[in-house]
């Protein structure tokens, strides 16, 4: 299976990028869907979780409160460190698990945090989506509602537009009309059929 690993910072269309792709019949394992249904009720990483951190992070029906644990994880560095040391392996085998499942020519996983995991392992190509930094904020404020300093905040916590766009074997710049971005996807999408038909 050709795996071709889709990532980009806040804002910078990933989602309009997977929802092209899809239209071509190619299956997206989305890395944040796949981060939510590990930590579902029934699945050992809650239990884990919750053995850690206490009861006090699941609601009344017994799903993650998932605001009481950001608030544990966010103010403790060793917090953090525990929670991906549960979330990440568990993550990466539910990944695995979609990707060996999909029958697309080519697969896309899209993760925000690609880059900085070993999610990086899984995946044949990098794509990056890539947008100036204030397009980035501006989109983000407007889909999210959210004040300028937070997205500030998410992305300075993100890593460097440079560093991402280094470790890219394809970029796709996402400035200008939805036409032109489509365009470059359309580009992408035949380049990547004709490298999954050569494996």
């Amino acid at each position: 299976m050709f795996v071709v690993g889709l990532t980009g910072g806040i804002g910078s269309g990933k989602t309009a990028a997977t929802d092209f792709l899809a239209q071509q019949g190619i299956t997206i394992v989305d890395a944040d869907l796949a981060s939510r249904v590990v930590v579902e009720p029934g699945q050992p990483a809650l239990d884990r979780i919750a053995e850690h951190f206490g009861s006090h992070v699941l609601t009344e029906d017994g799903s993650l409160d998932r605001r009481a644990l950001r608030e544990i994880v966010f103010a403790d560095a060793d917090a953090l460190k525990v929670l991906e040391g549960i979330t990440h392996p568990a993550i990466g085998e539910e990944l695995k698990r979609q990707i060996t499942a999909s029958q697309s020519p080519y697969t896309v996983l899209v993760s925000p945090l690609l880059l900085e995991t070993s999610q990086k392992t899984l995946v044949d190509r990098i794509l990056v989506i890539d947008a100036p930094a204030e397009l980035q904020v501006q989109r983000t404020m407007e889909r999210d509602h959210v004040p300028e300093g937070q997205v500030a905040a998410i992305m300075k916590a993100q890593m460097e537009r440079t560093k991402r766009l280094d470790q890219a074997d394809d970029v796709v710049e996402n400035h200008g009309s939805l036409q032109a971005f489509h365009e470059q996807l359309a580009g992408l999408h035949q380049r990547y059929l004709k490298m999954a038909n050569a494996l």
